[in-house]
C-alpha cells in the first residue's frame, strides 16, 4: 500500500480541534476534507460500524453546540446551504477508530498525523502543568520571603531611627575651640 503525502502543516490541524464538553475533538466535515471523502460518506461509514463508536469515540452535537460551533466558526445556516444534519464529533480514540473503518492510504497517513499530534499536545499540556506547579511553589516561597524582607527593613528602620537619635544627643566631654 503506498502512503501518500500529506501536506497539511500541523498549525492547520491545530485549528481544527475543538474544546467540546470537555473534550479535544475534530468535526466529521473536518475530517473528511482531510481524508479525501465526502462528509456524507465519512457519516455512512461510521453508521455501518456504529458499534466501533461508543459516546467517549464519537457523539454529534446537540443543536444548541451546533448553533454555537456554527456562529464560533462562521458556516452557513441550515436554511442557506449548510448541512442538515447535526455533526459527528470524534475525540483521539474515534479518529484512531476511523482508520479501521476508512481503510485508504490517505486517511491512515492522516491519522498518524492527527495522533502524533493529539500526543504533542498532551505531552505540552504536561509540561505546562510541570511549569505551573513550580511556578505556585516560587510564589508562596516568595510570599514568605516578603514577610521576612519585611521584618528585616523593620529592623533596620529602627536602627536608622536609633543611629539618627544618637546624632542628635549633645556630646559630652571635654571640647576644644581652635
Amino acid at each position: 500500500m503506498k502512503e501518500e503525502k500529506l501536506t497539511v502543516p500541523d498549525e492547520l490541524l491545530l485549528t481544527k480541534i475543538y474544546l467540546i464538553r470537555g473534550q479535544k475533538v475534530m468535526l466529521d466535515k473536518d475530517l473528511a476534507e482531510l481524508y479525501g471523502v465526502g462528509t456524507k460518506v465519512l457519516k455512512q461509514a461510521v453508521k455501518r460500524n456504529i458499534s466501533r463508536f461508543p459516546e467517549d469515540f464519537m457523539f454529534e452535537l446537540s443543536d444548541d453546540e451546533a448553533e454555537i460551533l456554527r456562529s464560533q466558526i462562521v458556516t452557513s445556516r441550515l436554511n442557506w446551504g449548510g448541512s442538515r444534519y447535526l455533526p459527528m464529533v470524534f475525540t483521539e480514540q474515534g479518529i484512531t477508530m476511523l482508520s479501521c473503518v476508512l481503510s485508504s492510504g490517505r486517511a491512515i497517513s492522516v491519522n498518524i498525523r492527527i495522533i502524533r499530534l493529539f500526543a504533542k499536545m498532551r505531552e505540552m499540556l504536561m509540561t505546562h502543568k510541570d511549569l505551573l506547579i513550580e511556578l505556585e511553589e516560587i510564589r508562596k516561597k516568595m510570599a514568605t520571603q516578603d514577610e521576612k524582607i519585611d521584618l528585616v527593613f523593620d529592623y533596620l528602620t529602627q536602627f536608622i531611627a536609633k543611629d539618627e537619635a544618637e546624632m542628635e544627643r549633645r556630646k559630652i566631654g571635654f571640647k576644644t575651640t581652635k
